[in-house]
């Protein structure tokens, strides 16, 4: 299933350009003006005019002819963290979920159609992904992502489906509305998700979503380690019992605010 290809609202081109800039300053570590220009297609004078404005403004810093994002972001994720209350009653129960599975743990919010991982704990067998506070996920792919799809409304999935699309990521990738639906159909059943090599060759992710008195989803709680590492009865039995603990933890303190 391939996103869709409906024109986005109109934008300001300016504000474009510099989260353009920011974004490849963070995906590529860093870049030159002229590197820049080439990959986002701006010109020289337009890339060297926004890092100026940026630079001034704190939120890029410059060493040599290299520009890579500052750190004045961390004030900014910091506060979209910690304004989130679900951050904050679930930030210790990742830490300790972490530290007794020995895997990482990783608290999950779906904004703008995909998850983004606002909190994440590592415990002594992690293994090392690119994942980070701030990484964004297809939910498709994930044991996350289709926890919280599995208690959305129909429209809400398709919405988010049309959006993204259902690329392939490993050869185990659901990538049918049809099969999709199924494997929702009994994640509500058991309430726990899994991903087995789906997301990323090698790694398996369990997911349990966070539901208010009435279903409505918060986020998803998820622990993921290597295929070595977590066996199938692990995978399939030990993992998922202490998430739903945890996560009938945050649930009573959540309805408890």
């Amino acid at each position: 299933m391939t996103p869709s290809t409906k024109k986005p609202e109109n934008k300001i081109k300016s504000i474009d350009t510099s989260f353009d800039i920011i974004e490849y300053l963070m995906e590529n570590d860093g870049a030159g003006v002229t590197e820049l220009g080439d990959n986002l297609g701006r010109s020289k004078s337009t890339i060297h005019s926004h890092l100026n404005t940026l630079k001034q403004r704190r939120y890029v810093v410059q060493v040599g002819d290299i520009y890579r994002v500052g750190l004045r972001f961390l004030n900014l994720g910091g506060y979209a963290a910690h304004s989130n209350s679900i951050y904050r009653l679930t930030k210790n129960e990742v830490d300790e979920l972490a530290a007794e599975t020995g895997f990482a743990a990783q608290l999950v919010v779906e904004e703008h159609g995909k998850g983004i991982m606002v909190h994440q704990s590592r415990g002594n067998k992690a293994v090392q992904t690119d994942s980070h506070i701030g990484t964004e996920r297809y939910l498709h792919c994930t044991a996350f992502g289709k926890a919280m799809l599995a208690y959305y409304p129909r429209e809400r999935v398709r919405e988010v489906l049309d959006r993204h699309g259902m690329s392939e990521q490993t050869s185990k990738t659901i990538t049918s509305m049809e099969e999709l639906s199924k494997e929702c159909e009994e994640i509500r059943s058991r309430n726990v998700a899994f991903d087995d090599n789906e997301q990323i060759e090698g790694v398996r992710c369990v997911g349990v979503p966070i539901l208010t008195n009435t279903e409505e989803v918060l986020g998803a709680i998820s622990v993921s380690g290597s295929t070595r590492h977590m066996d199938d009865e692990t995978f399939r039995k030990k993992v998922p019992e202490l998430i739903q603990h945890t996560v009938r933890v945050i649930e009573i303190n959540y309805s408890n605010i």
